[in-house]
This record gives structure tokens, C-alpha cells and sequence, in this order.
């Protein structure tokens, strides 16, 4: 099981980002994304919806208090992980943690308590520059899956694409 905590969501400033961060954990393998900070059901009902309409499983949800959400995934024996510009190099830890199948991987919007940095079991980072934090989740995913969930198949999906070398071929079931 691969969580994903997006902490500190605010609305009206971070609804198009917090949003991305859904759809990439989505697209990219995670099972779920739990949002912490302001609750924005718009927001949590897009995913539900893009789950829906272009297949899952995914889980999209809301908890206030973030404290708890780790505490819990803890106790489940799930290793936390805290992506950070700050943190150590992703190709000098991921061997490590691919050796895990529970994983709760934080991922901050506001500033970060530094509690969280406590927290975790890594702090992860893909570059030591300043950078989206919808890159660093995708930049995780991609390594920790070994490339494999671009193939990734997903179950009742009532909208599919066929590649093309050009424009668009959209398959809808209904």
C-alpha cells in the first residue's frame, strides 16, 4: 500500500497544485491520497470523479489533524517518507525503501513544521533545488516503481486513450 499525506492544503491557494498532486499519485501507482490543512470537498470530489471516469483503484480523502494520519500509518507499520528539498538523494535511498510495501509519503505545501522532518523515517529529496512538489511525488513514484506503473492498467475505466503518433483517439464506455 503506497499513501500519500498532503499536509497543510489551502483553499483558494493551493487547489490547482493540491489537485496535481492527486492526479499524479493517481496516475503514477500511490492507492491514496489523504489531504490534511482547510477541507476543500470540490477538490476531493475531482479526484473522486477523474477516479471514476478514467478507472482506479484510488482513494481521495480528508483528515484535519496530520499528527494523527502519521501516528496511525505508523502503528500500521507503514516507513514514512518526507519529500524535502533538504533531504538525502533519491538515487542513494531508494534501494532502501523499495524494500518496503507500506509507505506513507509526505508531501508539504506550506512550510513544513520541522516535526515532520522528526517524523520520518527518510527525508527524500530529488534535487537539493527549488522545485514543485508535484515533481518530487512523481519523480518518487517513477523510482520507486521501476518505471512500471507507465504501464499501469486501470480497472473500470469508462474513458480510455489509444496512443497515437498524431492527434487524439478517445474511447469512452459507457
Amino acid at each position: 500500500m503506497l499513501s500519500i499525506i498532503r499536509l497543510g492544503h489551502r483553499i483558494g491557494r493551493d487547489a490547482r497544485l493540491s489537485t496535481h498532486c492527486g492526479l499524479a499519485a493517481r496516475a503514477l501507482g500511490a492507492d491514496e491520497i489523504i489531504y490534511s490543512g482547510e477541507y476543500e470537498k470540490k477538490m476531493i470530489n475531482n479526484i473522486k470523479d477523474v477516479t471514476n471516469r478514467w478507472g482506479g483503484p484510488f482513494k481521495a480523502s480528508y483528515q484535519k489533524n496530520w499528527r494523527k494520519i502519521i501516528k496511525q500509518y505508523r502503528e500500521k507499520r507503514f516507513i514514512i517518507i518526507h519529500m524535502s528539498m533538504y533531504g538525502l538523494p533519491i538515487k542513494k535511498q531508494i534501494s532502501k525503501i523499495r524494500k518496503n510495501k507500506n509507505i506513507l509519503v509526505i508531501v508539504g505545501s506550506e512550510k513544513v513544521p520541522a516535526e515532520v522532518y522528526h517524523l520520518a523515517d527518510y527525508n527524500i529529496a530529488v534535487t537539493n533545488q527549488p522545485h514543485s512538489e508535484v515533481a518530487a511525488l512523481s519523480i518518487f513514484l517513477h523510482e520507486y516503481f521501476k518505471s512500471k506503473e507507465l504501464d499501469k492498467k486501470f480497472k473500470k475505466a469508462k474513458i480510455r486513450i489509444v496512443p497515437q503518433p498524431c492527434g487524439k483517439k478517445v474511447i469512452e464506455n459507457r
